[in-house]
Order: structure tokens, then sequence, then C-alpha cells
């Protein structure tokens, strides 16, 4: 190749790229209209497109090359602009899965009579009816309740769904709200708060992107009247971890203005533990208690739940690979736990899970046909379950990591089940990750009839977005998704 020949082939490059990241730009503006206006969320595979930049948008559209031709912007933008002229109403849309599904159906139908036709009741029901709203308080503020709080800020929208109303915990000094604030305002694993927060002391309220939290100083979860703060019907989102029972939950539904509690840990006795995706089914009217269970257990029962219905498990062991945890200690001190005295961040550190024992909850075929251990790791997120099991039906590696991947992208389980095929991802690549688990294809080995998958999984981000599809379910604020699998 000469030097001339050289050159024009950067300069088309860098053209090529210049249309492609103009398109993307175009996305943009569409994005949020559809979000603000019309309560659209959109995405590429799962991939949020809301509050993305260009370069975001393209990265986005790559990522099925390794499975499918690499989705185009062109091919893509066209789909947004006709979405934005449908006068839309709530909806979870995939435009990459509504893409397919044209190419699929093929024929001579135009893109908006296809859209029509694919998105059904939600086209033209931007004023149907009055849309709903649940007020949501989140009973403590630690390293999930953060999380939960950005994620319902980032989903405020216009206003209607899951609305953050308060924040109780306990006064830990003088200037405890602006550290609280701060908090919030800066992550040290997840980055800074995207967007503006203020403190009102004087009230006693953080305003963050528009949502007023109130933050209500108590020791006591059965003494605190909401209906004081103009907060009816609400749900409790318990994130301390203090109460697993429904005896002890039970003391929020004494509160005015609450009507239900969610536990974001392993509920014990008679609480449901609901894993969103699986058995989301069990939350009905009448449950007014239910347990999000545990990051773990979010991270395996999907991946368990699609092996075992495509090749069935006879048994297994599951291993955790965990970051650890603000249970643990920094130096060597008491631990009333065996091994959690020592330095979390010096030492790996052998516990137990219950992990295993809970997927029987949500799977309940999978009952006694599991064990499980952990190690605690000095890394501060991100974990990996270890899934090691026996089929009933032999699988190869390939036959078996195509399957995982297509059910990722295409099957029901979409939002928690995401897998990955490179030779270079390491832990903090799954930081922000927004699914329940991510399975490790390069990772995966098959013998005759056993198994090995590596599932990932940010066990504080990913796990807080089960939380809040939990949330929605109990609510009924879910919008219907599409294309319907």
């Amino acid at each position: 190749m000469t030097t001339q020949q050289s050159t024009t082939a950067a300069d088309e490059h860098l053209a090529e790229w210049a249309e492609r990241q103009a398109k993307a730009e175009a996305m943009i503006p569409l994005v949020g209209r559809l979000y603000r206006e019309n309560g659209v969320v959109t995405s590429i595979h799962g991939r949020s497109l809301l509050g993305q930049s260009s370069t975001d948008i393209l990265k986005a559209h790559r990522f099925t090359r390794r499975v499918d031709v690499e989705l185009d912007v062109s091919d893509t933008l066209p789909v947004l602009e006709a979405l934005a002229r449908l006068d839309l109403g709530p909806a979870s849309i995939d435009i990459a899965r509504l893409h397919r599904r044209r190419l699929e159906v093929g024929g001579d139908v135009s893109l908006e009579d296809f859209l029509r036709s694919e998105l059904g009741d939600v086209v033209g029901g931007s004023g149907d009816g009055e849309q709903s709203c649940t007020d949501v308080v989140l009973y403590g503020f630690g390293r999930i309740g953060r999380l939960l709080a950005r994620i319902l800020i980032e989903h405020a929208g216009t206003g209607h769904g899951l609305r953050l109303r308060a924040v109780v915990v306990r006064r830990g000094a003088d200037n405890d709200l602006i550290k609280r604030a701060s908090l919030l305002r800066r992550d040290s694993v997840h980055g800074s708060f995207d967007g503006t927060i203020t403190v009102d002391e004087r009230n006693n309220t953080i305003l963050a992107n528009g949502t007023l939290i109130q933050v209500i100083y108590s020791d006591d979860p059965a003494s605190v009247d909401y209906t004081q703060y103009g907060i009816e019907h609400a749900i409790v989102v318990d994130n301390t971890g203090r109460w697993r029972d429904r005896e002890g939950l039970s003391q929020h539904l004494k509160c005015p203005g609450v009507d239900r509690v969610l536990l974001t840990a392993p509920g014990k006795g008679g609480v449901p533990n609901i894993v969103s995706g699986i058995n989301d089914d069990m939350i009905g009217d009448a449950q007014d208690i239910v347990s999000a269970a545990s990051c773990t257990t979010n991270a395996i029962v999907p991946a368990l739940k699609a092996v075992g219905d495509e090749y069935g498990i006879v048994g297994g062991h599951i291993e955790t690979v965990h970051a650890f945890t603000n249970d643990q200690n920094l130096t060597d001190n008491f631990h009333k736990g065996e091994r959690r005295g020592r330095s979390a961040a010096l030492n790996m550190v052998l516990t137990e899970t219950g992990a295993a024992k809970a997927v029987a909850k949500a799977l309940p075929e999978l009952e006694g046909k599991l064990t499980g251990n952990a190690i605690r790791v000095p890394t501060p997120n991100v974990s990996m379950a270890i899934l090691n099991l026996t089929l009933d039906t032999p699988a190869e590696r390939d036959s078996l990591n195509d399957f995982l991947r297509q059910t990722s992208l295409y099957g029901d389980m979409h939002k928690q089940l995401d897998f990955v095929d490179s030779p270079e991802v390491v832990s903090t690549d799954f930081v922000g990750n927004r699914h329940a688990g991510i399975v490790d294809g390069r990772a995966t080995v098959t013998t005759g009839d056993r198994c090995i998958l590596y599932v990932w999984y940010d066990n504080e981000f990913g796990y807080s977005c089960q939380v809040v599809r939990v949330l929605e379910e109990m609510a009924k604020v879910h919008p219907p998704s599409f294309p319907q699998v």
C-alpha cells in the first residue's frame, strides 16, 4: 500500500466514524424525549440508551458482533424516529431485538406499520388515564440503600411509577445530613452521582435531580408517621438486614403511610424470596412483605434455570468468590462470626453461604440438589459464582455457550442474564453491570454430563437493579416490554 493509499484509507475510516457518531448523536434527544414525555425506556440488548454519550451508543451497537452482524445506527435511528411519532404510552423497548424481529418477519410492511403491530395497545397511549405513582421509603442508607436511591432517581422520569420520597436513618453526628448527601454524591466504587445534589438542613431534605428526599431520623422502625410528610401507601425497602422474618419486618407496617415492605436480604420463615425474572408471579396483592433474596441467589438462579430447562440438572456445587463486605473487619478484631474477624483487606476468608439452599425457594425443582460455600476476597465489589453441575443431558462447550449467549440476547431472562466472551475481562470490567449475572463463556468447561460455569456479578449495583425490578412488580408500575418474547 502506497503512502497516498494509506492516507486515503485513514481518511475514509475517520469519515465513516464521524458519520456514525453523527447518527448516534441524533439518537440522544429522541431517547430523552421518549423517556420524559412518554415514559418509554429504550435499550439495545438490555443496555439502556438513556443518558448515554454517542460513543456509548456506538459501543452498545457493537455488542452483537460476535453473534450476529454488527448492529448499524443506520438501522436503529429510523426505529427511534418512528417510535417518536407514535405517541406511545409507558413501555420498555429494546430496539435491537425489535429490529431483529422485523428482519425475521420480512415482507413489504412499512416500519411504522410494523411498529404499530408489535407495540399494540401502547401506541397512542400517552394520554390514556392517569399513570400510577407509588411512594418508596428507604429504611437504611448504606451501600445498597444509596445505590437504590441512584437508580430510583435515574428512573424518576415524569414523576410517575416509583417515586423515592424518604430515607430513614439513625442520626450519626451533628452534620449527619451533609455526610449522607456526600456519600450519595461520591462513591469510591461506582463513581460520582450523575447530576446535582442540594442539601436543605433546615427541612432535613436532599434534592437530587429534582427528586426531593425527606431524611427522617429514627431508631425504631415502628415509630415513624410517614403521613406527616405526605407519604401514603408506601413500600418500605429495608436494607439494614437487621430484621429478616415476618415478625421483625412487620414493625414497618405499624407506621401510618406504609402498605408493604421489601427486604434486601434473604428472608426467613414464611417471607417469600423473589428473584426478578424468575418467580415474580409469587408477588400478589396479599403479599405485604417480600424479600429480594441475596445478590448471589440473584446471580446464579437465572443461569441455573436456563441450563436446567435445556439440559436438566442432577446436582452440583456452587462456590462463591465474593468481594468483602461492610460486615467484615478492615483489621483483625473481634467478630461474632467465624473467620470474619480477620482483616478483609489482607485475607481470603472462607465462609458459608445460604445461596445454594435459597435457590430452591425460586426454583423448587432444585431443592436438595445443590451445595454451596463462599470465599471472601480482598476486592471491594464484583463477585463470581462457580457452578459445578452434573446434567441430565451431556453438553458440548460450544453448544452450551451458544445456548447461553442466545438466551442472554433473546430469551425472557435477557434483563437478568448476560454473556461475555473475551480473553481479557477481569472483575472491574463488570462494575455497574445491570444484569443479575454474567456468564464468562471463555471459562466454561464441559466433560460429558459435567459442566462448570463461571458467573460474574456486581453484587452491589447489579443486585440493586434486581431489587428495583421487584419493587416495580410489587407496585405494578413495570411498563410492558417489547418485543414480547
